[in-house]
């Protein structure tokens, strides 16, 4: 059972846009550029009803992009009167093309499919475009196409293979654009999101991380009452501001536990429970369940089983150790919403299940609390600071909750995490030497279980190679992989071969995100 606090809360000053989901896998990156630009935004279904739509007051629309042609049988839609509720609303996409389609535009296939950086002519200087310059360039993801605006837009924007690459009706606020703004490869898409939601929207921007913190305090009080709170925590940015949070918000009611599963990198159990201790004192509990996850990870080699039974594993854990020192009645995880999109919202595809997300068990006797489920990384970390959390925590780079076990491509054993945890050192040893580990958003080494021949001395090795993994990215949901210098992966590679028993190749992932994900399971 999960409590989604922060969803439940009203938008903030009332600024409330709504962004409705067709199955874009990146759907919620729409709404997070919003919130960049200081208005709430949250996430509904595409099919959402219109008078429940109605009923949340929102400022704007947005019709989020989709895989689907408006054209296939059952693709996502919404009902004419939706475009009767005298609101702003932007089109992106597929949300551009059912606009047009429902209105009585024209879309159909076009004649060649546009994917990547393409050059944009924007032909009306004003609306969402005021200030933008042309020609400029967009990000591409289509293969359908509206040739034909419907009465009443006129286009706003061409390519050459797009002649409506957006279309605008300024009298009744309805805006359609075929290209992403919402990705940092169209240069120019905040201050377009910027023009729609000021200018055409007339928001006035009070979103922020105190907002949350106002809002937040008293609905946990409010659900928690008298009861006991546990908050599992890992180290990390999330746990340890989820664990402050609700500290503050209900004090002695709240212990904090921390499982050692074994599977995280080289000395951090040791610091996270000093930073604990220090900061919880009685109220923080250090359970060592090494043994427990290695045996129940046997002989598993599927992923996706992987994050079902260490997520289980967490729990049972979790409800064995807590009932031994009274009784809980909630759990409390730093669930973020890049989670939830990538275990699979809605009609979006499961890239892979969160541990703490999908691989939760549905027979939980703990009510879970996630404060953080639609908030983004870098709205927690806004928050951590505003609570106060040291910069090591804030900033401490992202660590998957099933910890190795999703860095060992194959079967997870004591040798195996060993040689990942040696050779994951040494590859942030160096960078940081290097004076790159603050620009860099995530690095790591990974391990896939197999080998190849190699000399060392005189004589052959069979052994495993690993594989470094660096990305810059803003939001995790989109990355690119980072240029690390000649000379830093020389002296990784040199000192991993050197130094790490089992290894005798190094490997550097230069594939971006898409189409890889960050991490490798």
């Amino acid at each position: 059972m999960t409590d989604d606090l922060l969803a439940a809360a009203p938008a903030p000053g009332g600024e409330l846009v709504v962004v409705l989901d067709f199955g874009a896998q990146y759907s919620q990156l729409i709404a997070r550029k919003i919130r960049e630009q200081g208005v709430y935004a949250t996430l509904v279904p595409g099919d959402t009803p219109t008078q429940r739509l109605a009923a949340m007051s929102p400022r704007a629309l947005v019709l989020s992009g989709g895989p689907a042609s408006v054209y296939d049988e059952g693709a996502p839609t919404v009902t004419p009167d939706l475009f009767d509720l005298g609101v702003p609303i932007l089109g992106i996409c597929y949300g551009q093309q059912l606009m047009a389609h429902i209105l009585g535009g024209k879309v159909e296939p076009g004649h060649q499919r546009e994917y990547g950086r393409t050059a944009l002519t924007i032909d009306a200087a004003d609306g969402v475009f005021a200030g933008i310059e042309s020609p400029t360039s967009c990000w591409m993801s289509h293969g359908d196409r509206v040739v034909e605006p419907p009465e009443g837009f006129r286009s706003l924007a061409h390519t050459a293979h797009s002649p409506v690459a957006a279309m605008g009706n300024a009298e009744r606020r309805f805006y359609g654009v075929q290209f992403h703004p919402e990705v940092r490869h169209t240069p120019f898409g905040p201050r377009l999101l910027r023009n729609f939601l000021y200018d055409i929207a007339g928001c006035e921007g009070r979103w922020n991380p105190d907002v949350v913190l106002e809002e937040a305090l008293p609905r946990i009080r409010e659900r928690i009452g008298d009861g006991r709170v546990l908050c599992g925590v890992s180290g990390g940015v999330d746990s340890a501001t989820a664990a402050v949070l609700v500290d503050r918000a209900v004090g002695d009611q709240l212990t904090c536990m921390f499982i050692d599963h074994g599977l995280l990198r080289q000395g951090e159990p040791e610091s996270v429970i000093a930073f604990f201790t220090e900061r919880f004192g009685s109220r923080f509990v250090a359970v060592d369940a090494r043994e427990r996850f290695l045996a129940a990870l046997a002989g598993v080699v599927d992923p996706e089983e992987k994050r079902r039974i260490i997520g289980e594993t967490f729990i049972r854990v979790f409800e064995e150790e807590s009932s031994r020192l009274g009784d809980f009645q909630f759990i409390v995880h730093g669930t973020l919403q890049s989670d939830v999109i990538e275990s699979g919202p809605r009609s979006a595809a499961t890239i892979k299940t969160h541990h703490n997300v999908g691989g939760l068990p549905a027979d939980m006797r703990l009510t879970n609390i996630e404060p953080f489920r639609h908030l983004f990384k870098d709205e927690v970390r806004r928050l951590g600071l505003r609570l106060g959390l040291p910069e090591e925590i804030v900033w401490r780079q992202p660590f998957p909750g099933p910890g190795l076990a999703i860095r060992i491509i194959g079967e997870v054993t004591a040798e195996r995490l060993e040689i990942l945890r040696a050779a994951d050192a040494i590859v942030r040893e160096e960078l940081e030497a290097a004076g790159l580990e603050r620009e860099i958003s995530q690095s790591f080494a990974c391990l896939p279980i197999i080998r190849s021949t190699g000399v060392m001395g005189d004589g052959r090795t069979y052994s495993y190679p690993i594989v470094i993994r660096a990305v810059e990215t803003a939001d995790f949901m989109t990355a690119d992989w980072v240029r690390l210098p000649p000379e830093v992966l020389e002296r990784i590679s040199t000192r991993l071969v050197n130094e790490v028993s089992g290894v005798n190749r190094v490997l550097y992932d230069i594939t971006s995100k898409p189409p890889a994900t960050i991490e490798w399971e």
